[in-house]
Order: structure tokens, then C-alpha cells, then sequence
């Protein structure tokens, strides 16, 4: 459906769950895909399945820490040398864990924050030499904690808030070059590492599938098909979007569930 052949990916984060299942996408589509992560073995296992969806694209990796300001520069350098310029980034990396804030150390707070709010700050401020005008798009990876309350998750929908919120401030500055950034915010999606941490179990998995309204979990898929059309010219006049994909659960399931789950984890 979508020919992404010549284009340059970037999916930071790219190496597992819902970030590989862009990259994956991206590559079937044809496009050339560079995958970074802080670990090596997951960026090379990564590319080895690049390889597989497109054996006629580029496939690159690079391990860098999102909050390592040098390692980012290195990175981006990296991808400079081999692409030359990037016309799609996806930026992903995050870090989540369940705790309540009383209990929630201050290290930890700034841990989240450091890698979701400072480290998409990083990646977006390194890539922007290197962007297409005009032409290319941004999609960063947001989450429905950004705007609904939920327990155990106060550092997360701080930092996730402040990353819609750099979404659209860039969107503002960036569009005159011809630069559209959004963002997309998964629902609750299966199989991936954040979605067994919040629900661990098969049966809070089939309670979280009741509370949305399309009575499913996600899939990576789901993801890849909105990431495929944001960074489409179907979508060329879409800038500064933060775009729920998530079966309707942001419409109240999701406040629900979570607020149940929290009171299960907190009892065990």
C-alpha cells in the first residue's frame, strides 16, 4: 500500500516491541532503516531482520544511550556518513516502571525523564542537520499517560506530557522548513515489554482487551500502519498531531483498567 523505496528511516529505539514493528514495516516498504538502542546485541539482531523484510535496502545499526548528549552526536554522524540525509525519524526510546509516587525515588523520576523528555530532545536536535526540506517527517512514540491520569505512572505522563508538548512546539517552528512532526500514542498493545509490565498476567491482558471499546489488545501492526501514513504524502498536511491508536480505550476504558490494575499491584 505504501512505497517508501529510496526513502531514509531513522527509528530510534528500533530494536524491539513497537519500534521494531516500524522499522520492520518501513524496510517491507521498501525504505533504507537505521535502528539505534543502547544495546549492541539487540541493534545487530534488529538489522538481521531488516535484512529479511528488504534484502535490497540498506539496513544500518548503532548502539547509543539517548541521554548520553555524545554518543547521540556520534550516532547521527554515523547515519550522516552512511544515508547522507534522513527523510523519516522515528523517535522511541522510553523507560517505564510501575511504582506509586510516594515510593518513587527521585533517580528513578529523573530516569524516565532524562530518557524520554531529554533523550527525544537529543535525538530531534541531532537529526534536524540531517532532515529533508522539505519533506521529511518526525513521529515520535508518545503514551496515553501523557493526558490520563493513571496510578503508578506519575514520572511516566510527566515526561510523555512534556514530549507531546516538544511535539508541538517543533511542529510550530520546523514547519516552515517543511518539517511535519507528530506524534502517536499506542493503546494497549500485546507482546510488547512496557504492556507485560503494567499487566504481567494473561487475565489483566483480557481485562485490559474489555475496557476497549474494540475489545482487543493491540498489535505492533496496528502501530506500523498509522506510522506508515503519518510519514506518507497522504498525510502531508498533518503537522503538530498527537494521534491516539488505541481501539477507543483513551476514551475512558483506559483510566479504568489502569486504576484497577494499580489497586491489584499495590495489593500484591
Amino acid at each position: 500500500m505504501f512505497d517508501y523505496q529510496g526513502k531514509n528511516v531513522v527509528v530510534v529505539g528500533g530494536t524491539s516491541g513497537i519500534n521494531l514493528g516500524i522499522a520492520i514495516a518501513f524496510a517491507q516498504a521498501g525504505a533504507n532503516v537505521a535502528v539505534a538502542s543502547r544495546s549492541q546485541d539487540k541493534v545487530n539482531n534488529a538489522v538481521s531482520q531488516l535484512q529479511a523484510a528488504n534484502p535490497h535496502g540498506k539496513t544500518i545499526g548503532v548502539s547509543f544511550d539517548v541521554r548520553d548528549l555524545a554518543a547521540v552526536k556520534a550516532g547521527f554522524a554515523y547515519v550522516a556518513e552512511q544515508f547522507g540525509h534522513i527523510d523519516i525519524l522515528v523517535s522511541g526510546a522510553a523507560g517505564n516502571f510501575p511504582a506509586t509516587a510516594a515510593n518513587l525515588s527521585e533517580n528513578g523520576f529523573k530516569s524516565v525523564m532524562d530518557i524520554d523528555l531529554l533523550g527525544s530532545f537529543q535525538v530531534l536536535k541531532q537529526a534536524y542537520p540531517l532532515l529533508t526540506r522539505p519533506g521529511a517527517s518526525i513521529i515520535q512514540i508518545s503514551a496515553p499517560q501523557a493526558y490520563i491520569a493513571m496510578p503508578m505512572q506519575a514520572h511516566v505522563s510527566a515526561a510523555k506530557a512534556g514530549v507531546d508538548m516538544l511535539t508541538k512546539s517543533l511542529a510550530l517552528e520546523w514547519g516552515v522548513e517543511g518539517i511535519r512532526v507528530n506524534s502517536l500514542v499506542p493503546g494497549p498493545i500485546a507482546d510488547t515489554e512496557g504492556f507485560n509490565r503494567l499487566a504481567p498476567s494473561e487475565a489483566l491482558q483480557q481485562r485490559v482487551a474489555q475496557s476497549v471499546p474494540l475489545q482487543r489488545n493491540g498489535q505492533c501492526q496496528d502501530i506500523a500502519n498509522a506510522a506508515l501514513f503519518l510519514a506518507s504524502p497522504m498525510a502531508n498536511y498533518i503537522t503538530g498531531t498527537v494521534l491516539p491508536v488505541d481501539g477507543g480505550w483513551s476514551l475512558g476504558g483506559a483510566s479504568m483498567a489502569m486504576s484497577e490494575l494499580g489497586k491489584l499491584a499495590q495489593m500484591r
